[in-house]
């Protein structure tokens, strides 16, 4: 019987001005994809806010939400990644959109954070940010989560139109992160969508 190992694992983007896009999903093994109906959610509830918007996407993997932000409208989507095989994938995968209008961050996304809210405060601009870390079961990642409400607790308020947080449902997030409310949160099996203003 034939392996299925070298099987690609793709994910279409969804809708807009690169609907259809076969996107490339890194292995299972370095990024987690998230899941089309979570996708659908978050931007069913961003809906035409997106339009003309900056969006971050911090551990971008693929970078399926931030190309299909970019797709819906977006204006600059600021990608993150650290994983050098995910980042070679994201880069084939912006190929397929527009280049012009995405930013790629190599490295590590707590440092590379900076860089995006120099440019952010540069333009007096804001953005979404899409924060979807590793799960801290993974090896390495166990204080993942914590380092992720601290790079949160530091985003400067004049640079956050509104911060999504992609998470284990078994984790229960601070309703207040130095001043970002909890706004709401919705769950999607293991995976829990919360919104922070």
């Amino acid at each position: 019987m034939r392996s299925n190992k070298s099987k690609k694992i793709t994910k279409k983007i969804i809708a807009g001005e690169f609907k259809g896009k076969t996107l490339t999903i890194p292995s299972k093994t370095t990024t987690r994809s998230s899941k089309a109906i979570v996708l659908e959610s978050f931007f069913n509830t961003i809906q035409f806010d997106i339009i003309d918007a900056n969006f971050v996407e911090v551990f971008s993997g693929s970078g399926s939400i931030g190309l299909e932000a970019l797709s819906r409208g977006a204006k600059q989507i600021y990608f993150m990644e650290r994983d050098k095989d995910a980042l070679k994938i994201l880069k084939q995968n912006i190929s397929l959109t527009d280049p012009d209008r995405c930013e790629v961050y190599g490295g590590d996304s707590f440092s590379n954070i900076k860089s995006i809210i120099n440019i952010l405060k540069s333009k007096s601009e804001d953005a979404y940010f899409y924060i979807d870390p590793p799960f801290s079961i993974r090896e390495g990642m166990e204080d993942i989560y914590d380092k992720t409400i601290e790079l949160i607790a530091n985003l400067p308020k004049e640079c956050v139109k509104l911060i999504i947080i992609e998470h284990m449902s078994g984790l229960e997030l601070d309703k207040n992160i130095n001043g970002y409310e909890l706004q709401k949160s919705k769950k999607f099996g293991n995976t829990t969508l919360s919104y922070y203003l």
